[in-house]
């Protein structure tokens, strides 16, 4: 009889699941976007949510349906080149390349700067002693629910909630809220939803299925749909933690002219917030929630990365961690305005393909006996996002002219484009285009039928050995 979890399962496995998204970006992205948005906070914070915490959802059980243990099985059946290819790029980005080096610079900008002042070797001691924490626990993967599920997040809970308690009771400003920023003027919440990518947890979604749906297995549960449901309840639980958080942050944001004037971020918010409430003990409190925060996601990731590069390429799991943990500690001396920097324009371009593939997964039923249309809706995405990815380029690079000219054309052409989505009427075309393929060539129909033969004959070539 299928495993079905407990309710205390279900809430450990959410933990986890809140307990390794929750990190660097997701304190000070929404704290900034209730600055900056102002009276417009609800509509912003709305799209915020979606692609912040709906996205990341629905990646989890996109896995599980799918029966993948990876994103690179679960992209496998498209093309084992682009399952590939996606792989790598989407471990790097959330990986040693942007997000794990993003959890030290916060850690130390945020909580570890305002008590020992910037400049100096600090930045490089505070990284050396961070990821020293975090190779401690990512060499160890099988106590990753017990290090975040169990320990951290509670912890990081415990310290937040005191910051939110001071803001809910005795909000920094009262009356009406500011007039909202020129990105939140028109269409707030089409610019919640671009925000919500730079947490970066869409992307990590598939990429901690090898992580979440292991940390299942050790529960006991077994078989895709099984694997599903348990993974949907665990999900929808760490979710509404997530947006109750998110929300709460986003409030604290939009109410903090009065006592904040000059904050010019959320990492500003946040730490001018908890010296509001609690004075010098609030900059050791910021410095801890903010230390805890980063410090399991970076856990977290490199467990995810590793375990998978080492599957999909020689060294052993401990190698591939000690060479991210390098890679990332050095790109962390670099600085948080660096990372966010070149992150954003890779985000731009890999978001749109994720989310196709998570609605691929969600549809495995239907989709894996007509690959074509989801082989043509991937590659008219990547082919639009590639034109997000130049406009998202910083200045010094999107200002050329070859750039411009490509920009230009795109803002054309592709509806949405000026607002981060010219990619949606592509993806459309591209399942219309695969539909039309598939009815007048039949090709996904006899491609599965030459699947099944392959597995039938693999499947009685195993019988006759066994016998």
């Amino acid at each position: 009889m299928p495993v079905r979890l407990r309710p205390g399962q279900t809430l450990l496995l959410a933990s986890l699941i809140f307990g390794l998204f929750f990190g660097a970006g997701n304190l000070i992205f929404p704290a900034g976007l209730g600055r900056d948005a102002g009276a417009s906070v609800v509509p912003a914070a709305l799209g915020f949510l979606a692609t912040a915490v709906g996205l990341p959802v629905l990646g989890i059980v996109a896995s599980a349906v799918t029966g993948s243990r990876s994103v690179r099985d679960m992209t496998a059946p498209l093309s084992p080149v682009f399952a590939a290819v996606f792989t790598c790029l989407l471990y790097l980005t959330i990986g040693p390349l942007f997000a794990t080096p993003r959890t030290a610079t916060v850690s130390y900008e945020i909580g570890v700067a305002p008590l020992v002042g910037d400049g100096g070797p600090w930045l490089t001691v505070f990284t050396v002693v961070f990821f020293a924490v975090a190779a401690v626990a990512a060499f160890r993967p099988g106590r990753l629910m017990d290090w975040v599920g169990r320990y951290l997040t509670p912890v990081f809970l415990v310290l937040l909630g005191a910051l939110f308690v001071g803001a809910l009771v005795s909000p920094m400003s009262t009356g009406a809220l500011p007039a909202p920023g020129e990105a939140y003027a028109s269409g707030a919440a089409g610019r919640g939803l671009l925000d919500g990518y730079n947490t970066m947890d869409a992307l990590a979604s598939l990429a901690f299925a090898v992580v979440i749906v292991d940390a299942a297995g050790r529960l006991g549960v077994e078989g895709p749909q099984r694997m599903a449901v348990e993974l949907g309840k665990a999900g929808a639980v760490g979710g509404l933690g997530m947006a109750a958080v998110y929300a709460a942050l986003a409030y604290m944001g939009a109410t903090s002219h009065g006592a904040l004037p000059d904050a010019e971020g959320g990492g500003d918010v946040l730490a001018g917030a908890s010296s509001h409430y609690f004075g010098t003990v609030g900059a050791y409190l910021i410095a801890a929630i903010v230390l805890v925060a980063c410090l399991k996601t970076c856990i977290g990731l490199t467990v995810a990365c590793a375990e998978v590069f080492s599957e999909m390429f020689a060294g052993s799991y401990r190698l591939w961690a000690s060479v991210f943990l390098a890679v990332s500690f050095a790109l962390a001396n670099l600085g948080l305005e660096a990372i966010i920097e070149w992150s954003i324009p890779v985000l731009m371009f890999l978001y749109p393909i994720a989310i196709v593939v998570m609605l691929i997964g969600l549809a495995w039923r239907w989709t894996r006996r007509r690959l074509t249309v989801a082989r043509c809706a991937v590659a008219f995405t990547a082919a639009a996002a590639f034109f997000d990815l130049l406009a998202a380029l910083p200045p010094v690079l999107a200002e050329t002219a070859p750039v411009q000219a490509l920009t230009g054309a795109a803002a054309t052409v592709l509806p949405w484009y000026e607002v981060g989505f010219g990619w949606i009427v592509p993806a459309v075309i591209g399942v219309l285009v695969g539909l039309v393929w598939t009815a007048v060539r039949g090709a996904d129909r006899d491609e599965t039928r030459r699947d099944e033969m392959r597995r039938d004959e693999t499947e009685r070539r195993g019988d006759v050995t066994t016998g």
